[in-house]
């Protein structure tokens, strides 16, 4: 009977960790798909603004694409969601049953109880068992025992009532379940309806770009040769400070293309490393547009980006901001009147390209989320997006293993 008792206890606690787990990991999910469907009309607003023109075909398929792989997102957490809830419901309905189960033997016992008392509830019979008692300690030990059957069966009563409300709260939770997997699908057969939608209108696109595809792979490479030039003087303006810090300070040990650090400067490049993985976003709101590294483009694909940074799309007159605390090394006019701001934090350098104006100036100690110039917003395209680089001395590294859920 005691090891029964502890199988059953077992399994309840076995029961009872996997929902809380899977109801935490649920919450986890949950919060991810609500978090993705906000994203969602924020990136669809903002790419909305495209203008539609032949120039802008690429941007335009790009724009179909992220949007597709966006909602492809959310099915997918739908999905992870759908299978963890359809878990807890079988659990959940398991337990319902033993429950029952439970409560028809915990009644079945109570009503058996209760014939066999009505049977012998007297009173004179009551009091015929105690005075038919051998001696005085039998009598007390029968008294006790009347004692202790008129508490269990009350006991058992109690327990009935609670396994009642015990089993309706089960009951009730389960039609909330069911009626929130119910909502997800209907959510999902939405997205579905409009990635099959897009998919469509992507076709489209994609067979006006087909036909001009060598002339926009020619716009490319005129794009990324000039991205290569400002890449360039950028880098140029890096090794300069570099070799100018070490001239100052009179180091000639310091390897090639590397800062010697002051003491102050060490622990400046100490702290910025301590918030790898934590440094907030250059922009209040955006979503990378263009990730770090060497990858095929998304529709022309003999064409090849090479990115030293991540590219940013926000809104039209946002703020670019300082990720990490630092002094600005330098505000550099590019192509356009654009400009670019290079902030030095120890021996690491942020970047900052596209901004229309600036609002610090070489020197300036800049705090972290401090605004330092306003993004500019193409006037053909119709887009404000913001270029981020990241960099170690001369060698830049990949922003999203830096910035915070990038």
């Amino acid at each position: 009977m005691q090891l029964k008792f502890k199988c059953v206890i077992l399994f309840l606690a076995v029961v009872f960790s996997a929902n809380l787990f899977g109801q935490t990991s649920r919450e986890a999910l949950e919060a991810r798909r609500i978090q993705l469907q906000k994203d969602k009309v924020y990136i669809n607003a903002l790419l909305s603004n495209t203008k539609r023109d032949e120039k802008n075909l690429l941007l335009e398929l790009i724009d179909i694409n992220k949007k597709i792989a966006t909602s492809e997102k959310i099915i997918a957490v739908i999905d992870k969601e759908s299978k963890m809830l359809r878990n807890e419901i079988y659990t959940n309905q398991l337990t319902i049953n033993q429950n029952k189960r439970d409560l028809e033997a915990l009644k079945k016992d109570y009503a058996d109880m209760i014939y066999k008392s009505y049977k012998s509830k007297s009173q004179n019979s009551r009091i015929m068992f105690l005075l038919s008692s051998e001696n005085f300690f039998q009598a007390y030990k029968r008294f006790q025992y009347m004692k202790q059957y008129t508490s269990f069966r009350k006991m058992q009563g109690e327990e009935i009532q609670l396994k009642t409300q015990e089993l309706q709260s089960l009951t009730d939770s389960l039609t909330i379940k069911k009626k929130q997997k119910e909502a997800l699908l209907n959510d999902k057969k939405g997205e579905q309806a409009i990635v099959e939608k897009e998919k469509k209108e992507q076709q489209i696109v994609l067979n006006q770009v087909k036909k001009k595809e060598n002339k926009y792979e020619r716009q490319l490479k005129e794009f990324f040769k000039e991205e290569a030039r400002i890449d360039a003087q950028i880098d140029k303006i890096i090794r300069d400070a570099i070799a100018a810090s070490n001239k100052k300070s009179g180091t000639t040990t310091t390897a090639s293309g590397t800062f010697a650090l002051t003491a102050e400067a060490k622990e400046l490049a100490s702290q910025f490393v301590s918030n790898k993985g934590k440094l907030p976003w250059p922009v209040e709101k955006g979503y990378v547009f263009l990730y770090y590294g060497k990858q095929p483009h998304p529709i022309v694909k003999t064409a090849t980006i090479e990115s030293n940074g991540v590219r940013i799309e926000t809104s039209a007159g946002s703020k670019a901001r300082a990720v990490f605390k630092g002094t600005v090394l330098a505000v550099q006019v590019m192509s356009g009147n654009k400009k670019a701001v290079l902030i030095q934090h120890g021996n690491f350098i942020t970047v900052y390209k596209n901004l229309e104006n600036v609002t610090v100036s070489t020197g300036d100690n800049v705090d972290t989320k401090q605004e330092i110039g306003t993004i500019f917003t193409d006037k053909v395209t119709g887009k404000t997006i913001l270029g981020f680089v990241l960099s170690k001395n001369t060698t830049t590294e990949d922003p999203a293993l830096w910035i915070y859920k990038m």
